[in-house]
Formats: C-alpha cells, sequence, structure tokens
C-alpha cells in the first residue's frame, strides 16, 4: 500500500474533521505526526521513505503574552527534506503551512510564498480573512485539477501576503474576493491580542492564487491555500484536488 505521512501541529484545528479528511483521499497508509514529534521523526527519516508527504503544519513558532518568537528547524530536519526533494520526491502544503518555519528561508523559496507574523524587511504583516464565500476557478489543465470543475464554490480563510507568482505555476485563483488590506485583518495585531483588526495597518495589494505548483530542487511542490476548518476539509472538489496532489506530487500522474 501507498504510504502517505502528515505533518501537523503548531497551530489550531479541528482534529476529528481533519482526520477523517487523510483518511478519505485514497488508498493511502497513513502516518499523522504533530509537532514536536513530527520535526524528530522527519529528522530519522521518516520523509525518506514515504511515498506522499502533506504539510499541514505551522512549526518554528512560540506564541505567549501578546509575543510571537520563531526559530528555524533542526540542520538534520533541513537535510532530511533537502534530501527528499533533492531526490526528486515532492510534497503538498496547505492552508497555514504557508507560514511555517519563518526563519528557513529556503522553504519559502521553495513554495513561492510566505505569510508573515510580524512585520521586517519583508514589509508589512500579513492579513487573514475568516470565512469568505469566493469562487475558485481552476486556471489550466493540470494533475492537480483533474476532474475539477472550471469553477466551483468554496468558503474558506483566506491570506493577503506575499507570493511570488512569477515563480511558481498557477493553478486555482479565488474569484469574487479582492485581495486588498479592506478586506483583511492584521496578523501582528491580532497576535497582540486584537483579533479581527487592521487599525494602524496596512498591505500592498495581494495575488488571488489559492492553489499553484512550485519546484523544491528536482521535486513538484503544491500549495494548496485550502484548509481551515470542517466546510472546507468536506467540500468534494477540495478533496479531489489534494487527493490529485498527493498522487501526482508521489509521481503517480505526469
Amino acid at each position: 500500500m501507498r504510504s502517505l505521512l502528515v505533518l501537523s501541529g503548531g497551530h489550531s484545528y479541528e482534529e476529528e474533521p481533519f482526520d477523517e479528511l487523510i483518511h478519505s483521499l485514497g488508498d493511502w497508509d497513513v502516518a499523522h505526526l504533530v509537532h514536536p514529534d513530527a520535526e524528530q521523526a522527519v529528522t530519522n527519516g521518516a520523509a525518506d521513505s514515504a511515498d506522499a508527504l502533506l504539510f499541514y503544519d505551522m512549526a518554528g513558532y512560540t506564541f505567549a503574552d501578546g509575543t510571537v518568537a520563531s526559530r528555524p528547524p533542526s540542520e538534520e530536519y533541513k537535510a532530511a527534506l533537502t534530501r527528499r526533494f533533492a531526490a526528486g520526491k515532492g510534497a503538498v502544503a496547505m492552508h497555514h503551512a504557508l507560514a511555517g518555519w519563518a526563519d528557513w528561508p529556503e522553504w519559502h523559496q521553495w513554495l513561492g510564498g510566505q505569510f508573515h507574523y510580524q512585520p521586517g524587511s519583508h514589509g508589512p504583516d500579513s492579513g487573514y480573512r475568516h470565512d469568505v464565500t469566493y469562487t475558485a476557478k481552476v486556471l489550466t489543465d493540470h494533475p492537480v485539477t483533474e476532474s475539477v470543475p472550471e469553477t466551483f464554490p468554496a468558503t474558506d480563510e483566506l491570506y493577503l501576503c506575499p507570493i511570488d507568482e512569477a515563480s511558481v505555476t498557477p493553478l486555482i485563483r479565488a474569484e469574487g474576493f479582492a485581495f486588498a488590506s479592506d478586506n483583511f485583518h492584521s496578523a501582528a495585531n491580532a497576535v497582540a491580542g486584537a483579533m479581527f483588526s487592521r487599525e494602524g495597518w496596512d498591505h500592498p495589494p495581494g495575488s488571488s492564487l489559492v492553489g499553484w505548483e512550485a519546484k523544491a530542487l528536482a521535486a513538484p511542490l503544491v500549495y494548496l491555500q485550502f484548509g481551515d476548518g470542517p466546510e472546507t476539509y468536506a467540500n468534494p472538489h477540495v478533496r479531489q484536488i489534494i487527493a490529485n496532489a498527493l498522487s501526482y506530487t508521489a509521481g503517480e500522474q505526469k
């Protein structure tokens, strides 16, 4: 049976609906690991042997008393993922994985984007907006979008953050919602205790991409912004896209 390694932790989620999702994605022998155990397992070789790898984690942060601290992964963890990608074995990253490992630049170069919890040399902190109802539009024929209608409705959290469209293959856009600061809330304000606030915050207009293929060394790395909670987990088109992406990055589709 094909093996699927799922990494989570660092960001809250509803565990039972997510578990049901990952066991609905096909004939996989699923190993689901949560940080910090997930980091240690990858260090010990778990990612080398897995046929498919799904990142649903947001590792490398400590949130406490209205502040956030970040750290990079261990050198051994970096080496393990670098080894996997250099061998041409790909992965899928979902939702808040775009924020994980803020202090590991190569991870975000591979992903093609980054959600920022704090302002810095990159510019302002990123924006988030829960429960947005939008139209997901498939942009191209691709193994990830096979058997998915050209458009379908979705309700999910969206991000306003830097995405390097020039470095990725766009697959899916969110239509019917403007990616402008007036429609989002500040991540830094949320960390400081002011949820759903944009006071004193501004952000340049951003990309409407919610699905793309990037390249991690010799391997495909598919990012899907879908995944905030049970309504998205249950969307049959989202399930089809995730299942397709896992098979594609495992080398089963061309």
